[in-house]
């Protein structure tokens, strides 16, 4: 039971505690203010109020000294000029009072009682002033002074100035308490104006807390008003903050949902691409347990041999994706990208011999860099394997190596019908193919859409970046590769390294390349 009281206590709105943390500093500035106020009016009041009582002491005793030889004489306290109220006493040499009036206006001089003297009793003859609170006159301000044998009393009453600071702390607590309320409502209406801004971010923020974020496709979530996102306001700062942090989770959301509509496809053209080949294989089988009068054994093995084979070369390229997408680190050394491309090159046209293929190399410098020559080799073989698989027979497919001091650069080129508009921003996706059905006739008829996710991927992981452009009569393939660097160079040539050596040998492989096969282009 203690408790609630304390939570409710801390989950109370920013505007009741801005407003209560508001009006009890204006109460404490107030306070302080009245106080300070009224103690130095007090103390210049009771400074003018002594030098007035030290003045009519001096003249009393003037008056008195007149008159020496009389003790009790209080004549003095008739002269003109003497102010209503005054107390005056003479005083005998032990302090002790002999006779004491005090002034009446318009009236004579009225003696002091019994009582009223023993309320005077005891003030030193030391110069200061004190307080006494005299029965029938009220509190005086007096003091006692001496000249030879003259003991005086002067005192004067302190009423007004009493009165004086009576009014002043009336007037100040009137003028007090009106502020605060003026103030407090001024501060309520501010602030309730200033909050507004997040109020309205709240509402924003509870309105997108009831969108369906979990499924469907997520966008036009509400977004604060542009007048509430001004950055140089607090509030205008949370605004932008929670529309920024909207457009992030819209992005975020979006692109999840591409990659599970990707996943689902990967999945999907997997599955399917998978089981084109198992289908074949269990057809053959099949018909083989019916007999062999139904299909020859041989033939029947031959086609179970050719869809095992495309089965295991699909399932080989999904797990090379799998360990590129994974991090796994490639295999190191140095690669000799002219000999490599002319490897590949020379494969492709005893593949495909009715395509003019033309190889483009520059002497000016080697082109080497550090990866997986194995890999890097795939990347040229797909290209071209693509080239070869969607241009008709007679096209001309050229692949050019360049070099600089930072990067070499590949080129396949041909001039076949070109890539569709459609499908070249998705051309190095998986299983992106420009045949979208999942069945086809045969295995040759088109690849199963891997070959340039794979060159990208292998491309990436070597730290280069492969591009493509295509027109119709125009597509052109470009990868590009950082190179090895000098030191990288000196220190496998020092340590005589194996890559040094499967590089000569690769260009010794150029060299002994049959001349029908090779006749290169040399720029």
């Amino acid at each position: 039971m203690s408790r609630r009281p304390k939570a409710r206590t801390r989950t109370r709105s920013i505007r009741t505690r801005l407003l209560v943390f508001v009006t009890a500093t204006l109460v404490v500035v107030c306070v302080a203010m009245g106080l300070i106020t009224t103690l130095f009016q007090h103390a210049y009041l009771m400074g003018n109020l002594d030098d007035r009582v030290l003045d009519t002491a001096e003249r009393a005793l003037g008056g008195a000294s007149l008159h020496e030889n009389l003790q009790d004489d209080l004549t003095f306290l008739r002269e003109s000029g003497q102010p209503a109220g005054m107390l005056a006493a003479r005083l005998d040499e032990d302090g002790a009072i002999v006779s004491a009036a005090v002034v009446v206006q318009d009236a004579p001089n009225q003696n002091l009682g019994t009582d009223q003297r023993a309320a005077l009793a005891g003030v030193r003859a030391d110069g200061a002033m004190h307080t006494r609170t005299v029965p029938g006159l009220g509190t005086y301000r007096v003091t006692v002074l001496v000249d030879g044998g003259v003991r005086i009393l002067a005192g004067l009453p302190m009423d007004d100035v009493q009165d004086m600071i009576s009014g002043l702390v009336m007037i100040e607590t009137g003028v007090a308490v009106a502020g605060l309320v003026a103030a407090g409502c001024v501060c309520t209406v501010v602030i309730r104006r200033q909050l507004r801004p997040l109020g309205r971010v709240a509402a924003t923020a509870v309105e997108v807390s009831r969108a369906p974020l979990g499924h469907g496709e997520v966008t036009g979530l509400t977004r604060v008003p542009e007048g509430d996102t001004d950055p140089d306001s607090e509030a205008g700062q949370v605004g932008a903050a929670l529309n920024h942090l909207l457009d992030h989770v819209e992005s975020s959301l979006a692109e999840r949902q591409r990659s599970e509509e990707r996943m689902r496809r990967f999945l999907a053209d997997a599955s399917h691409e998978l089981r084109t080949p198992l289908a074949s294989i269990a057809g053959y089988a099949e018909l083989m347990n019916h007999g062999t009068d139904r299909i020859e054994p041989v033939l029947a093995w031959r086609r179970v041999s050719a869809e095992s084979a495309r089965m295991t070369g699909l399932v080989e390229d999904l797990l090379l994706l799998a360990r590129l997408d994974e991090g796994r680190p490639l295999q190191s050394r140095e690669v000799d990208l002219a000999a490599l491309v002319a490897e590949a090159v020379w494969d492709a046209r005893a593949a495909a011999g009715g395509h003019d293929w033309q190889l483009e190399l520059s002497p000016d410098a080697p082109a080497l860099v550090t990866g997986d020559e194995a890999r890097l080799h795939q990347v040229v073989a797909n290209l071209l394997s693509n080239a070869r698989m969607h241009t008709p027979a007679g096209t001309r497919v050229v692949a050019s190596v360049e070099s600089t001091d930072e990067r070499c650069v590949i080129r396949v080129r041909d001039n076949g019908p070109g890539i569709p508009p459609a499908l070249l921003p998705t051309v190095f996706e998986r299983f992106t193919r420009a045949d979208t059905s999942r069945s086809r006739a045969d295995a040759r008829s088109g690849g199963s859409g891997l070959g340039l996710a794979i060159a990208a991927a292998i491309t990436a992981a070597h730290g280069g970046r492969i591009r493509v452009e295509s027109t119709p009569g125009r597509s052109e393939f470009t990868i590009e590769l950082p190179t090895a660097t000098a030191a990288g160079l000196e220190e496998r040539a020092v340590a005589g390294n194996p890559a040094s050596v499967s590089c000569s040998q690769g260009r010794g492989k150029l060299r002994e390349k049959p001349p029908r096969l090779a006749e290169p282009t040399v720029r």
